[in-house]
């Protein structure tokens, strides 16, 4: 049977939970323990590739790290519920120690303080009757760009002196920054999207989440050599492409995507993010061509089946072969071009070998491998994120909170007049900052030499 003791501790023991979970949640360093996580956690989303096939990280990595990547979901980090948790949790902290910890801080109530104990505080007699001294006292300050206000506790009157109060605020307007951040973040979880495209020159390419269509009519770019003192380099200058663009739903239109210039379709970027050389290659044997031969032509790191077990892929476009070496020129424009291959049974590597473009390799048992032409592709990078407008937002005001708590002091003088025997008021003051007392030493001592004549001479 459940005593009436036994009853009441319950709701104490719940009680005490709860308020131990609120102290923990509102915690500056469990915050900062928080942020330092999501931190990590962005920083992997920017270092792996997101949303690839899973070939990808297994080309990309040792088989370890690439199944590790895939079982934790670090392809898809930023859409994964740990990293939205973890914003959530973010936000849950700032709101806790906003309400909890930085609002009664930095927006104390107006109440007596004990001015003797105080850091900041000095004590000032000045001859004439206690309303009069009062009204000078806050006809100065007033004049002097500080806000006063009035209360009485006990009987006694008390007068509490504001310098920038407003600015105590700027920590929270950081906070509401950073909450409009997150809310912009998560915009892009619920509904935006990212991934890239390559297509080679007259074919096109559907983005599988808009519908989109574009349609590669040509590419251009430019490379000039640039003398160093290290020699010649030959620098990439600009990359255009030449599209036509069919949103879903639409009407096809020409448009140009160059770096540095994305293209935007119904709030969707795309960016000129790389360019290459497909090859078409012809695979014969005994000189009659070979069904597996690949029918389009391949990017760097495709593959194609000369068999069950036998695979050829397109490892490297050569610019220029260096005709006294037999290997790879400097200039990677192509002036004499030729295409590295490597040769695989299953997953080993049979060899590695150069065809000059226009020319072909001798594979052994009849079979002839040629590298007719080359066509150029364009790489493109396309977002969506209508989260973009919000974040910029929140940014400016994060910013905005930021200045207000770094470059404005709020001050708060607290003073109290008592009438003397001699005919004079002994004023006490003292002063408080949100930033410690060390900082506002020499301004509070100003301001009490102030006080010493300028009422007295009224």
């Amino acid at each position: 049977m459940t005593t009436v003791a036994e009853n009441s501790r319950k709701p104490n023991a719940l009680r005490a939970t709860v308020s131990d979970l609120l102290n923990l949640l509102s915690d500056f360093w469990f915050g900062m323990l928080l942020l330092a996580i999501w931190g990590v956690m962005t920083t992997i989303g920017v270092i792996v590739d997101q949303q690839k096939d899973p070939t990808v990280y297994f080309t990309s990595y040792p088989a370890p790290l690439a199944r590790l990547v895939l079982r934790l979901h670090l392809d898809n980090i930023y859409h994964s519920p740990a990293y939205v948790g973890m914003i959530g949790l973010i936000v849950s902290t700032m709101t806790f120690a906003t309400f909890r910890s930085v609002i009664p801080r930095r927006m104390p109530a107006l109440r007596p303080v004990k001015i003797d104990v105080m850091p900041l505080h000095a004590f000032v007699s000045i001859p004439g009757d206690e309303p009069s001294v009062r009204e000078r006292i806050a006809a100065y300050f007033a004049s002097h760009g500080w806000a006063i206000r009035k209360r009485e506790f006990g009987g006694d009157e008390w007068t509490f002196i504001d310098k920038h109060n407003w600015a105590r605020r700027g920590v929270l307007v950081a906070h509401v920054g950073f909450i409009v951040i997150a809310i912009g973040t998560t915009m892009y979880w619920a509904g935006g999207y990212s991934g890239t495209t390559a297509i080679v020159s007259g074919d096109s390419a559907t983005i599988p989440q808009n519908g989109t269509t574009i349609k590669l009519n040509s590419f251009a770019y430019r490379i000039d050599p640039i003398q160093t003192k290290a020699g010649t380099t030959y620098q990439p200058l600009d990359y255009v492409s030449q599209v036509t663009v069919t949103p879903k739903g639409g009407k096809p239109y020409d448009a140009v995507i160059r770096v540095n210039h994305p293209l935007d379709v119904d709030g969707t970027l795309y960016y000129q993010s790389t360019y290459g050389f497909a090859i078409a290659f012809s695979l014969t044997k005994d000189g009659k061509p070979l069904p597996t031969s690949p029918a389009q032509p391949l990017r760097e790191g495709e593959a194609f089946q000369i068999d069950t077990t036998h695979a050829i892929q397109y490892a490297q476009f050569i610019g220029t072969i260096d005709r006294k070496t037999g290997g790879a020129g400097r200039d990677p424009r192509p002036n004499d071009p030729g295409v590295v291959i490597n040769a695989f049974d299953g997953d080993q590597l049979l060899g590695r070998s150069m065809i000059p473009l226009g020319s072909s390799l001798d594979l052994g048992d009849g079979f002839r491998l040629a590298a007719t032409r080359y066509i150029l592709y364009s790489g493109f990078q396309y977002r969506h994120d209508p989260g973009i407008p919000i974040v910029g937002i929140g940014a400016f005001v994060l910013v905005a909170g930021l200045c207000i708590s770094f470059y404005f002091l709020p001050a708060r003088l607290y003073v109290r007049t008592e009438p003397q025997a001699d005919g004079t008021v002994r004023v006490g003051i003292a002063a408080t900052t949100v930033k410690g007392y060390d900082i506002y030493e020499e301004r509070f001592a100003e301001l009490v030499n102030a006080l010493r004549r300028t009422p007295a001479a009224a």
